[in-house]
């Protein structure tokens, strides 16, 4: 049995996870940020810093406490080193180098867009490449074909907001709790998805791009009229923000189901693998059922508690890349891009 322990700190959650074997999940610790950045309506990078630092030692100890598991039993030290937020990856690098040096352990840096593919790779007891992919959350919003757990192809990604954060921003003109894709998920469950008619942002017959932009302009414009701002008056009744979350909502996942569908019958391949924080929306992972019910594409979704940013994923790909031989040294670097 190999032993990895998972290290995740690229954006606002400060997260340990111990994973036998790149599958069995024997621990998964995450420390939120959420009430920190909530007063900003967003992550501030300074501040994440600063309580990754905090936390980074309480959550590891946390985890290997809950898999009772002691460092000198671990095979293998994983961690983010890109893309995400320098001063995150930097505080969660930093402690894996130093806890690998000091229990003599090899340790692999992982790329996170890829382990949030291998979250879903992770319910599968044997994967049948190619897939296509899409990987949706706060701040990326793509398709891939996945030739391998490692090998991923771009085939389209957002233009300009990803899915999680036209979510955020929604939430945010409509005076909603922070974060906002929760809280616009929740509200719709009040209201009739059919009650606004917003464009589904699709570009060309054929593309595989998003763009967001212009569905958020469009819920602006339905609540304070042309060329109002947030802040301005509304021309509707807050009675209405049920029935604004479930429309707007629904245009966002008709988009992604379609781009998904899209992609499936381009590239000819009836399996398709999905990640990311968004992949926990209930609305979004119904409809992608029903698409695949429909099209004959076996649809894979991470486990709940895999789509938001944890270390569960980390671990997993991890143990992947180091059963292909591949480990790096202390000299691991970070990276804000992909």
């Amino acid at each position: 049995m190999a032993l990895v322990l998972g290290i995740e700190s690229s954006c606002d959650e400060t997260a340990a996870s111990v994973v036998a074997d790149g599958k069995r999940v024997l621990s998964s610790v995450i420390e939120s940020q959420v009430e920190e950045h909530a007063a900003y309506g967003g992550v501030v990078p300074e501040l994440a810093s600063r309580s990754h630092l905090r936390a980074i030692q309480p959550v590891v100890e946390a985890a290997l406490q809950q898999a009772k598991v002691e460092p000198s039993e671990l095979d293998l030290l994983a961690v983010t080193n890109r893309p995400g937020l320098l001063g995150s990856l930097l505080i969660g690098a930093t402690a894996a180098k130093a806890l690998a040096w000091s229990w003599q352990k090899p340790i692999v840096g992982v790329h996170h867009i890829e382990a949030h593919v291998y979250a879903a790779l992770m319910t599968l007891e044997q994967p049948c490449f190619p897939y296509v992919t899409l990987v949706v959350s706060g701040g990326h919003t793509s398709l891939y074909r996945s030739e391998a757990a490692d090998q991923h192809v771009e085939l389209g990604s957002t233009r300009d907001d990803a899915a999680g954060e036209a979510l955020d921003k929604a939430a945010a003109m409509m005076d909603l709790a922070y974060p906002g894709g929760p809280s616009i998920q929740k509200t719709a469950e009040h209201g009739d998805p059919k009650a606004y008619s917003f464009k589904r942002p699709l570009l060309s017959r054929d593309s595989l791009e998003f763009s967001f932009s212009g569905l958020k302009t469009a819920l602006l414009y339905r609540i304070h009229g042309p060329g109002g701002t947030h802040g301005s008056d509304w021309l509707l009744p807050k009675t209405e923000i049920p029935n604004l979350c479930a429309s707007y909502e629904q245009a966002v996942v008709d988009t992604l189901v379609e781009k998904c569908r899209r992609a499936a019958a381009q590239e000819n391949i009836p399996r398709l693998l999905v990640g990311g924080g968004v992949a926990l929306n209930r609305r979004l992972r119904q409809e992608l059922q029903a698409m695949g019910e429909r099209e004959g594409v076996e649809i894979i979704l991470a486990p709940p508690q895999a789509c938001t940013d944890n270390a569960i994923m980390i671990a997993g790909l991890g143990h992947e890349l180091w059963r292909q031989g591949r480990t790096d040294d202390l000299n691991l670097d970070v990276s804000a891009a992909g």
